[in-house]
């Protein structure tokens, strides 16, 4: 299981040992959307929806996604994150909502998946949020876009314009 590093030499999950690490500023941008009936979205960017302000309480549930990651996440180590930060962008395009969120920490081990659990407690709160009137709602494209510090450097995703450390 060579390349693996929650697998021992016997193929044995484990939690990766990160003592002898050195501590590091760490961040990582995960994003995603949620697709739905344009008459949906206007609730939405109109703030009519019956739950109240979706957008606002989303991003509430974002940050509290990022900061229980290690609760959700059998491997994931327990890290004192430094900043959370949500942002919502409305498309009338797709119609439905885009879902960024940064991450940072200074410790370790990486915020990748924080970022990542932080997006999809988000859209999922969007999706709780308006159920009752739209039950085809689909959450996707849900990836890490960057990653920044530790032993491995920077990562930025092809399709990511320009990075912003």
């Amino acid at each position: 299981m060579s390349g693996l590093t929650h697998f021992d030499a016997a193929g044995e999950a484990h939690m990766v040992d990160v003592g002898a690490k050195n501590e590091t500023r760490r961040i990582a941008v995960a994003r995603g959307s949620i697709a739905m009936l344009a008459p949906t979205l206007a609730l939405i960017r109109e703030g009519r929806a019956k739950k109240g302000d979706v957008l606002g309480v989303a991003r509430i549930a974002a940050i509290q996604g990022a900061k229980r990651t290690a609760d959700l996440i059998p491997l994931c180590h327990p890290l004192a994150l430094t900043r959370v930060a949500v942002d919502f962008e409305i498309d009338e395009a797709l119609p439905g909502v885009h879902c960024e969120v940064r991450v940072e920490t200074v410790g370790r081990t990486g915020v990748e998946m924080e970022a990542l659990t932080a997006v999809q407690v988000g859209l999922l709160t969007i999706y709780d949020m308006c159920k009752a009137v739209d039950r085809g709602m689909t959450i996707t494209n849900v990836k890490v876009m960057e990653k920044h510090g530790g032993k491995s450097g920077d990562w930025v995703a092809d399709d990511r314009a320009s990075p912003a450390p």
